[in-house]
């Protein structure tokens, strides 16, 4: 925005605004340069929220999952609560610059509306785009999380709209983890502490709500098929009461700041439809007020645990094929919790190179390695060293003390996996996989037969024999997960990303061994 170039310019700004509302000054200040922002936000739009999102950058919004809903989007959903909905009450429960909140306030000029909102930036934008829009006895701000933020009952019927932050379970405290895992155990569903920020807050809207309460959120589809997102489907097909889920197709975009799909899920708390209800959109501009779809019966929805395969059906598998499953582990590789100290580089030079092990670092060696890795040479080395340190000679373990020490001063000792693990400098490379495979990219996945016996870290895939299989069965897998496994078996993200998941490459259909060797 012109003239503001700092969140301490933006901050002033919205405090400006916020105190010209708050007195009545528009009529007289019309000479202001702040009074062409008031005539923008009372006309329905958000130029301190774009600001916002200019100023602070995407990896520094990451952390709290601060993504902007575009209006396409809030309109639809919008338009689909007016049809189904007749609240007293609006929530949006991570209002940011309150988008929803003000949009809804228009749409429902009877209902209160609440917005929750922790980022006291954003509080400030928030409570000034209030001010300016006249909806200063309308909107109550909750500068609090969601999870523990303070709603009265009332008469009425509540709406709970908006688009939760995504966080991803690393950057969630462990006291939230273990709420998280009471809380849902009071509904009956065991939960997972891997579970992002926007399923907890699924879960604290069923808290506050009451029977025939009504909602729609927006948040990244992932929860459709990963383990940690089965919490919610339950939640979906028990108390929270699913309607509706709108997928937007991967290509779509709908967030322009991050690379992720959306779903729009829709619910009606307590009264549980005959069928679920479920699309997918190419665009946003396609959503069309979250009409349509087609209807999936519960119980066809409770046995499957990916939900995207009912949204987008695939192919069925010839008559006889196997899931690879059956004949291979999938596991993806170890996660070091810090590549660049562990990665070996300089530091790690004087280490004694039995503890160095070469590994696969990147997606683009095996995609350059073609059908067989044979060669570990050119590989970068892990650091791998022992749980227990009195495993070395005096000499190893004076140039592994060195080498800790300067690991520690690169707090290697204090990210998230070194604290979780039994010994925080054990990286500990899972056995050498016969084949592996690319974890993420916009293209199939690489399968490559493993014959120098590299390691993997959790950039890759390995695929581990459940008994003894030969060179030449191994060769025949791998030949034809390269020739049918396309990126429709994935899940894909915004933007055409393609990630496989252990389990998802786990189900994909192939020929029994007999008829791979024959």
């Amino acid at each position: 925005m012109r003239g503001i170039h700092s969140e301490y310019e933006l901050g002033q700004a919205a405090e400006h605004l916020y105190s010209m509302g708050s007195e009545g000054r528009w009529a007289r200040d019309g000479s202001d340069p702040l009074h062409s922002l008031q005539r923008e936000i009372a006309a329905g739009h958000d130029p301190l929220g774009d600001a916002f999102c200019a100023i602070r950058s995407p990896e520094a919004r990451r952390g709290a999952g601060a993504t902007y809903t575009p209006w396409p989007i809030i309109d639809s959903m919008l338009r689909w609560a007016r049809e189904n909905a007749d609240p007293a009450r609006v929530v949006d429960p991570g209002a940011g610059s309150g988008r929803f909140a003000l949009k809804a306030a228009r749409v429902f000029p009877e209902a209160s509306v609440v917005a929750i909102e922790p980022d006291p930036l954003a509080v400030r934008i928030l409570r000034a785009n209030i001010a300016a829009a006249g909806m200063k006895d309308r909107v109550t701000v909750i500068e609090d999380d969601y999870r523990q933020a303070v709603i009265e009952e009332i008469e009425g019927q509540t709406l709970f709209i908006g688009n939760p932050p995504y966080v991803r379970h690393h950057n969630i405290a462990e006291e939230w983890k273990e709420w998280f895992a009471r809380s849902a155990a009071t509904y009956g569903i065991k939960a997972s502490k891997l579970a992002g920020l926007h399923i907890h807050f699924y879960l604290r809207t069923l808290q506050l709500a009451q029977n025939g309460d009504v909602g729609a959120f927006i948040t990244s589809s992932e929860w459709l098929d990963v383990n940690y997102g089965d919490s919610l489907r339950q939640l979906l097909s028990r108390d929270l009461g699913g309607i509706a889920l709108h997928v937007l197709d991967p290509k779509a975009l709908p967030f322009a700041d991050a690379t992720t799909t959306g779903a729009i899920a829709c619910f009606k708390v307590g009264r549980k439809a005959d069928k679920f209800r479920v699309r997918n959109v190419d665009s946003a501009a396609k959503l069309n007020g979250l009409s349509g779809g087609r209807g999936i019966s519960w119980d066809k929805l409770a046995g499957t645990s990916r939900w995207s395969a009912i949204i987008r059906p695939g192919p069925k598998p010839p008559a006889g094929f196997v899931e690879l499953g059956e004949i291979c582990r999938v596991h993806r590789g170890q996660v070091t919790g810090g590549n660049r100290v562990w990665v070996a580089g300089e530091e790690a030079s004087k280490l004694p190179t039995r503890l160095l092990t070469p590994a696969v670092t990147k997606a683009k060696e095996l995609i350059g390695a073609g059908n067989v890795l044979s060669d570990a040479r050119h590989l970068k080395r892990i650091v791998d060293l022992p749980q227990d340190l009195d495993d070395l000679d005096a000499d190893e373990r004076k140039r592994v003390m060195r080498f800790l020490r300067w690991a520690k001063k690169q707090g290697a000792d204090q990210s998230y996996i070194a604290r979780h693990r039994p010994a925080w400098w054990s990286v500990g490379l899972k056995p050498a996989a016969p084949i592996l495979c690319t974890y993420m990219a916009r293209r199939p996945p690489a399968f490559v037969r493993n014959e120098c016996e590299a390691r993997h870290i959790n950039i890759a895939h390995g695929l581990y024999p459940r008994e003894n299989l030969s060179s030449e069965t191994l060769d025949a897998i791998a030949s034809f997960l390269r020739e049918n496994v396309g990126v429709h078996s994935g899940r894909t993200y915004a933007g055409g990303l393609t990630k496989f998941e252990p389990k998802e490459l786990e189900r994909i259909a192939i020929p029994p061994i007999e008829q791979l060797t024959a």
